[in-house]
């Protein structure tokens, strides 16, 4: 079994429990002004695993489904027998990273929440951007595919809007943080994967 599907399983019991269970998800949902005032640190992780609802949880398996493994499977190549350690580390590492902003900026917004795998998930989609620039993804509600760093290119253009609309009570800038930070984690880690992405993006012309 992939870790790809064990994340996918977790995030989905887990959120299942706090769907039912108040208690639960309090303990776990991302609350900055408790991480900060009370040193509970385990939320910037643990409010990952859980979700606002069902469509919430299904949006991001989904696209933790359809990136996750060849990410995965891309690991495996780069880095062999750690590859799980390096793929796990990108999606955790993610989820946290997503969270630090709120953290830092609203610490002492007592009733502020925030809580899904977007972080992680983001992470995980814009690695694969870098690693296959040229996959054919759409956006919605445009229906036509698109090259992924266009993809990217426009997503990110969305997020920075849409936060400073402030028009739902999505966390864009979480999304943002976390594929700033898929790109990091793949640069520091293969740093050859850029200079291979822009090639692939120059090749295409």
């Amino acid at each position: 079994m992939s870790i790809t599907i064990i994340i996918i399983i977790a995030t989905v019991v887990a959120s299942l429990v706090a769907f039912r269970d108040g208690n639960f998800r309090n303990k776990w949902i991302h609350n900055p002004y408790t991480v900060y005032h009370r040193k509970e640190y385990w939320r910037l992780l643990t409010s990952g695993f859980i979700h606002a609802d069902y469509m919430h949880l299904f949006f991001n398996m989904y696209a933790m489904y359809l990136f996750g493994e060849v990410v995965e499977d891309r690991f495996g190549y780069f880095f062999g027998e750690k590859a799980g350690v390096y793929f796990l580390g990108l999606y955790l590492s993610g989820i946290v990273v997503a969270n630090l902003p709120d953290l830092i900026q609203k610490k002492n917004q007592a009733y502020f929440n925030s809580l899904g795998a977007s972080g992680g998930v983001s992470s995980i989609v814009f690695c694969s951007v870098i690693l296959e620039p040229l996959n054919k993804l759409m956006m919605f509600p445009i229906p036509i595919p698109m090259p992924a760093y266009i993809f990217a290119a426009i997503y990110i253009a969305y997020s920075i809007y849409m936060e400073k609309r402030q028009m739902d009570n999505v966390n864009h800038m979480a999304h943002l943080w976390g594929g700033v930070w898929g790109v990091a984690f793949i640069a520091f880690t293969k740093f050859e994967t850029i200079p291979a992405f822009y090639q692939q993006i120059l090749s295409s012309f």
